[in-house]
């Protein structure tokens, strides 16, 4: 609640009070969060969106919009914190069959969009930012999914970062056809039963890709809603989860690095 009145004090005739003194903050929190551990792997489910433009008076649709920017900024301070991972759930499996063939296509529209600014930005250059994009691809228009194919062709030699975007995405979705997978190979002989442990298992995940940092260190949910909705369920098991009641197009840089200095503060057992 109080992030929502600062936003609306943000936009109001008050700003230019509010503004310095939001800066002053925000400057104080990057001092903070600059001197502490960065996670190497930051998950976000960006919620909220039509939520958003519904209460702005807008179409539902165009807060897909203004989520997108949202994302463009995020990735950005990400980036220059030293993030070397991020994985964005841009649309789950469930997104894909349930949403309207309108939302649908607006969804992929800018996801294809996203895809082809980052490559005509030189960002991908610029950051060194390799791109996978993983789910039930099937789902994909063809038109992007040849552009899905094209990026990872031509980022792939990099390894300084890498950007995920799970695209019509599942967590169980990903664990049956590991097992579909690694059972197919059993049976033909490629590797024996009683060898398949967790380090074989995640070799048959969607994030393989990513060695050793295929575990988020820090999954960020925004909306308020408290839940993972069947994101990267096995990746998860041990990562900090950090809920936010703003809604992603609201979300600024002091919410972001409230979230990354939160898991500063927290001891990480995995499990121990």
């Amino acid at each position: 609640m109080l992030a929502k009145v600062a936003n609306r004090l943000l936009q109001s005739p008050l700003s230019v009070f509010v503004r310095p003194i939001y800066r002053l903050y925000e400057n104080m929190l990057w001092e903070q969060v600059r001197h502490g551990p960065i996670p190497r792997h930051v998950a976000i489910i960006p919620d909220g969106n039509r939520r958003w433009a519904r209460e702005q008076g807008m179409d539902p649709l165009q807060g897909h919009e203004f989520g997108y920017r949202k994302i463009k900024e995020v990735l950005d301070i990400l980036w220059e914190l030293g993030v070397k991972v991020v994985t964005v759930y841009a649309m789950s499996s469930e997104n894909c069959v349930k949403r309207s063939a309108e939302e649908r296509e607006h969804l992929f529209g800018l996801i294809q969009r996203a895809i082809e600014e980052m490559e005509t930005s030189g960002e991908i250059d610029k950051r060194r930012v390799r791109v996978k994009v993983f789910g039930r691809l099937d789902m994909v228009p063809n038109q992007l999914l040849r552009r899905i194919k094209e990026v990872e062709a031509r980022s792939e030699k990099y390894c300084e970062h890498t950007l995920n975007i799970a695209l019509c995405y599942g967590g169980r979705d990903e664990i049956v056809e590991a097992v579909r997978r690694i059972a197919s190979d059993v049976a033909s002989g490629r590797i024996p039963a009683d060898e398949i442990d967790e380090k074989i298992f995640r070799s048959y995940l969607y994030t393989s890709h990513l060695g050793e940092n295929d575990e988020p260190d820090l999954v960020i949910r925004t909306s308020g809603e408290v839940r993972i909705s069947n994101f990267l369920l096995w990746q998860i098991a041990y990562s900090e989860l950090y809920f936010c009641e703003i809604y992603w197009p609201e979300f600024r840089t002091i919410d972001l690095l409230r979230a990354v200095r939160d898991y500063q503060k927290r001891e990480r057992r995995f499990g121990a």
